[in-house]
């Protein structure tokens, strides 16, 4: 058993540390031994855990649960990618966020992870040609979570949604790897065009909260946008920018800020 265990690790250490977790929240608290069962433990694989939640979540008197169940098993048996990004972004909450302690959480709790997966189903939907189907995604997900991302906006992986309620990301927005978000951001357009109109956010972006990225304008790797900003112009890389319209006020402080979740602008060498 033991040497079984251990090949399981070598081959997938999230889930193997999700479910060692699991069984010592249910020792510790029973009352929630059906829930941590039916939601992991039940589960062979986190791709399988994850779609029993994203089904659980959206089942409506319009769409079954088992119809859903079925959608996300084959979004992530056809594309490998999915579950991979799911670990990245589970990995990033547990790092990124001081109220996470455990791996179980985000899976959980957590509706800015749990929207984020649902939206990596509603993308690859879309990219099927699916419309439809992934526009209702996008509707349970926005009516559940708070969070309203269009199927066909692109976002990289190792990426976190704090708190997540009132998150809005248009059509044709962009967002990179290892990008941090709090809630109340809105990644939108600045009027009726129809073609490329929304922001393209570049890797290791950190977006503080209630700000407001306007139009399709760049934001470079490694930036910091200040909490209430609205930001409609470039923003060069390594920057810190704030205010209403955002100005640069500095550098970003350090190379990581996504990481460090650091949204001081005492620590970012402000200029004037």
């Amino acid at each position: 058993m033991a040497e079984m265990r251990a090949k399981v690790t070598a081959v997938d250490p999230v889930w193997t540390r999700i479910c060692d977790e699991a069984r010592d929240a249910v020792r510790d608290e029973p009352l929630l031994g059906a829930l941590i069962h039916a939601g992991l433990l039940h589960h062979p694989t986190m791709e399988r855990a994850l779609a029993y939640r994203f089904s659980l979540k959206l089942a409506s008197g319009e769409m079954s649960e088992q119809i859903l169940r079925e959608i996300a098993d084959e979004a992530y048996g056809a594309d490998p990618g999915l579950g991979g990004a799911a670990r990245a972004d589970l990995v990033a909450v547990y790092d990124r966020d001081p109220a996470c302690h455990r791996f179980l959480q985000p899976i959980l709790f957590f509706k800015g992870y749990q929207a984020l997966q649902a939206y990596r189903i509603s993308h690859w939907l879309w990219r099927q040609g699916r419309r439809d189907m992934s526009y209702f995604v996008q509707m349970r997900t926005s009516e559940m979570f708070g969070v309203d991302i269009h199927p066909a906006a692109r976002i990289g992986k190792g990426v976190m949604i704090d708190h997540a309620h009132s998150i809005v990301i248009g059509e044709t927005a962009v967002v990179g790897d290892n990008v941090s978000m709090l809630h109340s951001v809105t990644l939108g357009g600045t009027g009726k065009e129809e073609e490329d109109r929304h922001p393209k956010i570049g890797n290791g972006v950190l977006i503080g909260a209630g700000a407001k990225v306007l139009g399709n304008i760049r934001i470079g790797d490694n930036s910091r946008i200040a909490a209430g900003s609205v930001v409609l112009n470039d923003v060069p890389c390594c920057k810190t920018v704030a205010g209403v319209p955002a100005k640069i006020v500095g550098e970003a402080g350090c190379d990581q800020p996504a990481v460090r979740m650091d949204q001081q602008l005492k620590n970012c060498n402000c200029e004037g």
